[in-house]
């Protein structure tokens, strides 16, 4: 296992011999003879570890430990003693070494303790590489749009991130409402806490139930175990709750007395839980009608309804259309190991007149599944769906035969999943004439 070793020993010659032994490991060695010159070398070559003599000129290296852990966390440090003291070394271990080890005794241990301690760094810096970009993933940065509309919407999340105001995010399937509710979570002071989304539309009524508020042992049928609902993983942190409008009334009640006093009762209990959750919550229906027709509580819905976000359909914001067709280009491109540089003119004005029904969504597996098929350094219009080239009446001839004939091959490929021989089969043409057809007409599926 590579990794960088800062080296401190006064003593110059045990330390040359250690180093060479580290270097046959694999490990960089960075060699100093003092605490001074440590301090400068932890700045200037960031080592993973550092294997430090506990009596040196100018210090003693078990306070080194503490002044090296309150800067860097990260780095793991391992003392070495000519001489066995068990105070020094329970004083050591609690300042954050790594271990302790006694020179000449314990010189079978180095190399194995070296292992573990670069492991553990590096699996450190590796979790805070993905922490950093789970971050900038569900950042408002991240979120893709030049439009008023979009840029408005991102406005109010931003104000309402820091608080601990319930939000209701309203909009269209498809319009981004959890990368939404991911963002104003990472925005906020609950960001290093569990951020837990709930479709509420994926389950029955008891399950539901069970899933959000958890149960007891023997509640009903098949509870074997007391349950920890999705209330108590999100304690101290978000919970999103998608789909809202599909809950059923009786449980929103019971969400109702969470949002008012933070207490719940788990199915099959009888004493009340504490927790303390922001309730971020979605939906693409339109709950005013919902409380008229008797589907959706009044006063869940005022409660719900403190700070709402409206985001709006992509077919509101043409101008960002463009913009998240190019980027899901390159992003399956590169995720493919495809050369796509670009999208084709006729491709983007077919893009731009379609209607986009699912929005976001919608555009994302569409520009998935053109990248899947176009074979060219450019994303051409005969790998969209035959939907979304059939809608223009500029570009088109619709009265073209050809045009008719090669619609109807990618329809009954799509709808044979790509299989040539079915696909011939339902056309009644042999398989040989559906690939000259193919070919033709430029059909890569």
């Amino acid at each position: 296992m590579t990794g960088k070793i800062l080296l401190i020993d006064d003593e110059e010659k045990l330390r040359s011999l250690l180093a060479r032994l580290l270097k046959l490991e694999g490990y960089v060695i960075t060699e100093v003879g003092n605490l001074k010159a440590a301090h400068k070398a932890i700045e200037a070559e960031d080592p993973d570890v550092v294997l430090c003599d506990v009596k040196l000129p100018d210090g003693n290296g078990v306070d080194f430990v503490t002044e090296v852990k309150q800067k860097h966390p990260f780095i793991e440090i391992i003392l070495l003693t000519a001489y066995g003291n068990i105070p020094d070394g329970i004083q050591a271990m609690k300042n954050g070494a790594f271990d302790y080890i006694t020179k000449g005794d314990d010189n079978d241990k180095v190399i194995p303790l070296l292992s573990k301690a670069v492991e553990k760094v590096q699996l450190q810096k590796r979790v805070l590489q993905l922490e950093n970009l789970v971050g900038k993933k569900y950042s408002f940065e991240s979120i893709i749009g030049q439009s008023k509309q979009i840029k408005a919407a991102i406005e109010l999340a931003k104000k309402v991130a820091p608080t601990d105001a319930t939000v209701l995010l309203l909009g269209e399937t498809g319009t981004g409402k959890e990368v939404f509710a991911q963002a104003i979570h990472n925005a906020s002071t609950k960001a290093n806490k569990a951020f837990v989304a709930l479709n509420c539309s994926a389950f029955t009524k008891e399950l539901l139930e069970s899933e959000l508020f958890g149960h007891k042992a023997g509640a009903f049928t098949g509870a074997v175990k007391d349950k920890k609902g999705l209330m108590e993983e999100a304690n101290e942190g978000t919970l999103f709750l998608d789909e809202i409008g599909e809950m059923p009334v009786d449980l929103q009640s019971k969400l109702l007395r969470v949002l008012e006093t933070g207490e719940f009762i788990k199915v099959g209990d009888t004493k009340s839980t504490k927790v303390s959750v922001r309730i971020i919550a979605a939906t693409n229906k339109n709950l005013q009608e919902e409380v008229k027709e008797g589907r959706f509580r009044e006063d869940f819905y005022y409660r719900l309804n403190v700070f709402s976000i409206t985001l709006p359909p992509l077919r509101e914001r043409k101008e960002d259309i463009l913009l998240l067709a190019e980027y899901y280009t390159k992003f399956f491109a590169s995720k493919m190991n495809k050369k796509i540089r670009r999208i084709e003119k006729e491709s983007l004005k077919l893009l731009l007149e379609h209607a986009w029904k699912g929005n976001i969504r919608e555009l994302k597996n569409i520009i998935e599944r053109a990248v899947i098929l176009e074979e060219s350094n450019q994303l051409t219009a005969e790998v969209l769906p035959y939907d979304i080239q059939s809608n223009s009446q500029s570009s088109i001839n619709v009265f073209d035969i050809s045009v008719m004939e090669k619609q109807h091959i990618q329809k009954v490929l799509d709808f044979a999943k790509g299989n040539k021989t079915e696909a011939a089969r339902l056309l009644n043409i042999g398989l040989t004439t559906l690939y000259r057809k193919m070919e033709e007409y430029k059909i890569s599926k």
